[in-house]
C-alpha cells in the first residue's frame, strides 16, 4: 500500500541512473560490516583452531577476508572513497560484543562459539545482500563487473552453508551435552 517514497531524480553524481552519494553510503556500511565480520571469522579459527571447526572456519575466515579486500577494490572502481570512521566503528563494535557475558568468567562457553557462529552467519547473508545489489546494478553501470559478483554470490551461498552447518553441530553439542552431567 504505502511503499517507500523514491524521488525519481538520482543525485547529482550519479552514474548509469545510481546515486553515487547513497552508494557510497551503502558501499562504506558494508565495509564496516565486513571489518566486522573478518574480525569475528579470525577470532573464531584462533579458538577453534586445531579441530575440525577450526579447520572449516579457517577456510572461511580466508574468503571473508579476500571478500572484503574485493570490496575495496569494488569500491575504488567506483571512486568510492573509505570512510575511516565507519570502518573503525565496525572494528570496534566486534571488540565490544566479545564482551558479552557467556555464563563463565575465565575460559570459553560453548555457547559463545554458537553465538559466534550465529553472527556470521547474518554478516554473510549481509554480505550476500550486497553483492546481490550489486549485481543488479551491473545491468547499468559498466564499471562493476557481473561475472566476478556472480563468482561472489556463489562463494558467499557456500559460506553460508558451512557457517550453518557448524552452527547446528555446535549448536546441538552445547545445549544436548552427553554425559554425566546430561539431566
Amino acid at each position: 500500500m504505502n511503499g517507500p517514497v523514491r524521488s525519481g531524480t538520482p543525485g547529482p553524481e550519479s552514474a548509469g541512473g545510481t546515486d553515487m552519494k547513497l552508494l557510497g553510503i551503502y558501499l562504506n556500511d558494508h565495509l564496516a560490516g565486513a571489518t566486522a565480520g573478518t574480525q569475528r571469522v579470525g577470532h573464531l579459527a584462533r579458538a577453534s583452531r586445531g579441530s575440525a571447526l577450526g579447520r572449516a572456519i579457517g577456510a572461511v575466515a580466508v574468503e571473508i577476508n579476500e571478500d572484503r579486500e574485493t570490496l575495496l577494490e569494488i569500491m575504488r572502481d567506483l571512486d568510492v572513497p573509505v570512510r575511516h570512521y565507519k570502518v573503525w566503528a565496525g572494528w570496534t563494535a566486534e571488540k565490544a560484543a566479545r564482551l558479552k557475558g557467556n555464563g563463565r568468567l575465565v575460559r570459553r562457553s560453548p555457547l559463545s562459539t554458537v553465538l559466534e557462529l550465529e553472527a556470521l552467519r547474518i554478516g554473510v547473508e549481509g554480505k550476500a545482500a550486497g553483492w546481490a545489489t550489486l549485481r543488479r546494478l551491473a545491468a547499468t553501470d559498466g564499471r562493476l563487473d557481473a561475472e566476478l559478483l556472480d563468482t561472489l554470490l556463489d562463494r558467499a551461498g557456500h559460506q553460508q552453508e558451512t557457517v550453518e552447518e557448524w552452527r547446528v553441530h555446535e549448536a546441538e553439542a552445547a545445549l544436548h551435552p552427553v554425559g554425566p552431567h546430561a539431566a
